[in-house]
């Protein structure tokens, strides 16, 4: 993989990078749609792609389980299988098994787990996880971690960290035993849970192990935003500068613009989809929720100066018609307006980074967007 850093912030360490991968060329900082079961919800690939997306992200554990990996392999990969011709991540599954307390046991040679779908058993090692990535032909890999909660004592943390730095070695040694089918690219995860001694310690761990890409886990599952704020920052501060560097399941705009100001370039989160399907879109003020009566004859756009296929279209009021009628065309226009408004504001973050003014752009944005649902 190539990785080249363009530019870098003077008052941040916010920077703009370019990933050369084999599906095409990725300019940081970068959105990641997320696309658990092989597709974006509720909006065409096509249209993802309208926008300028070129990497999404499929699910590992999803996809194995159905329609499992010897269907994808007959349809040729993932890019096939789905009709995205641009770059796919997929995560290893491990943060969907994690979140399976009731039905998995964590074991040194994988995560034995119980399927959501039928009650089957399973065991996803590190060496299976690396070969079904393979078999999807993914463009970036992840390694089998174990994610933590908040709250665990500190020697539960080491046994979590130093299991996810074994299992890191075991994908690295079958991603190389694998390269001569696909030339994915496997990135570490770093762990540690909320102990910062333990986050240097793994940040060094899985920047020894010399991947391609290195991914932050076990940040935003539930821990207060201060502490966020602090164990990312902090974490930032040990990951080699010279590889890519990937937060992991965070995609609200105010954790957006945080994690690039410490050196992300890569982030994903299913919440700007998620939320459209329950009817709250963004606007630069902060988020609407179409179902209220107060929309019910407001004819405008859901934001003006939106040039998303939903705002140059539909009104408030068809949205809040189409959410009160459950139509399914509701999610799907919300969809739409969200992936648009999560990419523009990409867009102008890059823009800030060019212009050496990012403090200045992520301080004028938040004293707009307030977060939660305007009034």
């Amino acid at each position: 993989m190539e990785f080249t850093i363009l530019k870098k912030s003077t008052k941040s360490k916010a920077r703009r990078t370019r990933i050369v991968l084999p599906h095409g060329t990725i300019e940081t900082p970068v959105y990641m749609p997320v696309g658990t079961n092989g597709s974006v919800k509720a909006i065409k690939h096509q249209d993802v792609a309208d926008m300028g997306y070129r990497l999404i992200l499929g699910n590992t554990y999803h996809l194995y389980l159905r329609p499992g990996i010897e269907v994808i392999k007959q349809a040729g990969g993932l890019h096939q299988f789905t009709s995205w011709p641009h770059n796919i991540l997929t995560d290893s599954g491990g943060f969907q098994i994690f979140s399976l307390a009731p039905f998995r046991k964590i074991k040194e040679e994988g995560m034995y787990f119980r399927s959501h779908i039928d009650g089957s058993y399973h065991m996803l090692t590190p060496e299976l996880a690396v070969q079904l990535q393979c078999g999807f032909r993914s463009d970036i890999l992840m390694a089998l971690d174990q994610c933590t909660a908040p709250g665990i004592t500190e020697k539960e943390a080491v046994k979590a960290m130093e299991i996810t730095h074994r299992w890191a070695a075991r994908c690295k040694e079958e991603w190389l035993r694998c390269n001569d089918q696909w030339d994915g690219n496997l990135f570490g995860i770093v762990q540690g849970n909320f102990f910062k001694n333990l986050r240097k310690e793994s940040a060094q761990f899985i920047n020894d192990l010399d991947l391609p890409g290195i991914a932050i886990g076990g940040l935003s599952v539930g821990e207060e935003p201060p502490v966020f704020k602090d164990f990312l920052a902090y974490t930032c501060e040990y990951l080699d500068e010279n590889k890519p560097h990937y937060l992991m399941g965070v995609g609200t705009p105010e954790y957006i613009l945080e994690a690039f100001e410490d050196g992300v370039d890569m982030l994903d989160c299913v919440y700007a989809t998620r939320i459209a399907r329950n009817g709250a879109v963004f606007t630069h003020d902060g988020l609407l929720a179409m179902k209220k009566e107060r929309f019910a004859s407001d004819f405008a756009p859901i934001e003006e100066g939106c040039g998303c296929y939903t705002c140059r279209h539909y009104t408030r009021a068809f949205l809040r018609q189409m959410f009160k009628t459950n139509e399914i065309m509701g999610p799907m226009l919300a969809t739409i307006h969200n992936l648009q408004f999560m990419y523009d504001l990409v867009e102008d973050i890059k823009k800030s980074i060019d212009n050496d003014c990012f403090k200045t752009f992520k301080k004028d944005f938040l004293s707009r967007y307030t977060g939660g649902e305007r009034d």
